[in-house]
């Protein structure tokens, strides 16, 4: 049979469209996407056919309305769901970082519709968006005003811009971190419209190397929290009170990237970081730090500090492209009271997780095992280590408990996992793949047992 023949087997976009399966599918999604994966899925037939591959009419159609299928279920995969975090990753960025509370979640709920974002109800007149959030957050950290926006990184543009725009910044040499995405402390710098004064060398840094480069155009001195990584050994930096113990030039801000947000003591789980209130006592003029870190809020970028300082960041231009939206806002705020009711180890997911003992997770470890009795792979409870990630307390770890699995392809059995009806990350590590049950919230270990059954099931037969 000529090419040009078999090419005429090739069903019609209306043909296919008419059929039940995809009548259905019209009903739940876009008919613009249905017929754009039509259409995709003939030009993949017409492609097979023309490399050599022969089809009856029937097999054609069947094809076609398999790859639509495909596609279908590629496309839902993109979009936003819910996943299982087995990684042991409790602050893991490519997930979201922190689970919201039950009682953020409810306030961004009840937030969606009308609310006065920027009404005042007293007076009917305009308000001020994120008064409240910045109130409750310069109540926990005990600074005199504080700022919201939309995350870490936007803070230190608009503090650098605010305060040092076309003069000199000086910096550790030290601190110029690459954070996630790829994203270089140098880059923001450059973007802010700053000069960058670099001191000290990679693994030293003292008082008098910022003194001898202050001069007449020096605007701030900023001391940026290295975030993924741990410097040690012969290694020295001045702290936020040796900084702020020195006679800078007046109109000179001291700037403390803090980057992970801890607002809370955590030496009883023996980690030991510094507090916001801590840089604010020693003298900071301004700490920037992430919403969606130690804090266990949503994604943000908060500004503590001085009135004077805070107010030049507030009335900045560049704040109006930078603000939050009123459903960040409604969970901040609900984190917020929170911290200050101090619930967080009763409310908040990300320090219910800190606070579990290894006991705890292996009698949850067991109900999982015994969802798996049937299985013939090798499935058994170990013990194992979690991290805090995002870019927060580098270098700890958490001891933990987790179920690995064995005697199967472990690259199949992961994307079957990732691939489920609910979805699932797992950790890949050595010639097993681990489920780490300190990220796997006490209600979702029915569900991932169903995963893991049903995905091993399927992994074994591919």
């Amino acid at each position: 049979m000529s090419r040009t023949s078999q090419l005429g087997r090739l069903p019609a976009v209306d043909d296919v469209l008419r059929r039940p399966e995809l009548v259905d599918l019209t009903r739940t999604r876009p008919r613009r996407h249905v017929v754009d994966w039509v259409r995709r899925a003939i030009a993949d037939g017409r492609q097979e056919l023309l490399s050599g591959n022969h089809y009856s009419e029937e097999e054609l159609l069947n094809r076609v309305l398999d790859r639509v299928q495909q596609l279908h279920d590629a496309d839902l995969r993109r979009s936003l769901q819910p996943v299982i975090n087995a990684t042991g990753v409790l602050l893991h960025t490519n997930l979201g970082r922190a689970p919201l509370a039950p009682r953020a979640v409810q306030r961004m709920q009840q937030a969606a519709r009308y609310t006065n974002l920027e009404l005042d109800l007293a007076t009917g007149k305009r308000g001020r968006r994120g008064d409240r959030a910045a109130q409750l957050l310069a109540q926990l950290v005990g600074a005199e005003q504080a700022l919201v926006v939309n995350n870490c990184a936007a803070a230190t543009i608009l503090a650098l811009r605010a305060v040092a725009a076309e003069r000199e910044v000086i910096v550790s040499r030290g601190q110029l971190v690459e954070i996630g995405g790829g994203f270089r402390l140098p880059d923001v710098f450059r973007e802010a419209g700053v000069t960058l004064r670099e001191v000290g060398t990679t693994n030293r840094t003292y008082v008098h190397d910022y003194e001898r480069q202050c001069g007449e155009d020096t605007a701030a001195v900023i001391r940026v929290h290295r975030s993924n990584f741990v410097q040690s050994g012969f290694t020295c930096e001045p702290s936020t009170a040796e900084l702020a113990a020195v006679s800078w030039p007046a109109g000179v801000a001291l700037i403390d990237d803090l980057g992970s947000g801890c607002v809370t003591d955590l030496s009883i789980l023996g980690f030991s970081e510094s507090t916001v209130q801590d840089s604010l006592r020693s003298g900071a003029h301004l700490c920037l730090f992430s919403g969606d870190k130690l804090l266990g809020g949503p994604q943000c970028g908060l500004i503590a500090g001085r009135s004077d300082w805070v107010d030049r960041l507030r009335q900045h231009p560049l704040m109006r492209a930078l603000r939050p939206d009123k459903l960040t806002l409604a969970a901040l705020e609900a984190t917020l009271e929170i911290h200050l009711a101090e619930t967080t180890q009763q409310e908040l997911p990300l320090y219910q997780m800190l606070h579990e003992s290894v006991e705890q997770l292996r009698t949850r470890g067991q109900r999982l095992i015994e969802q798996c009795h049937q299985l013939t792979v090798d499935v058994q409870l170990i013990d194992c280590c979690s991290q805090v990630g995002g870019g927060t307390l580098p270098g700890v770890e958490l001891a933990s408990c987790g179920v690995a699995v064995r005697g199967i392809s472990i690259d199949r059995l992961a994307s079957q996992l990732r691939n489920a009806s609910i979805a699932v990350q797992p950790r890949q590590q050595d010639d097993q793949l681990l489920l780490d049950l300190r990220t796997v919230l006490p209600d979702q270990i029915q569900q991932l047992g169903d995963s893991l059954v049903a995905s091993i099931a399927a992994a074994a037969t591919t």
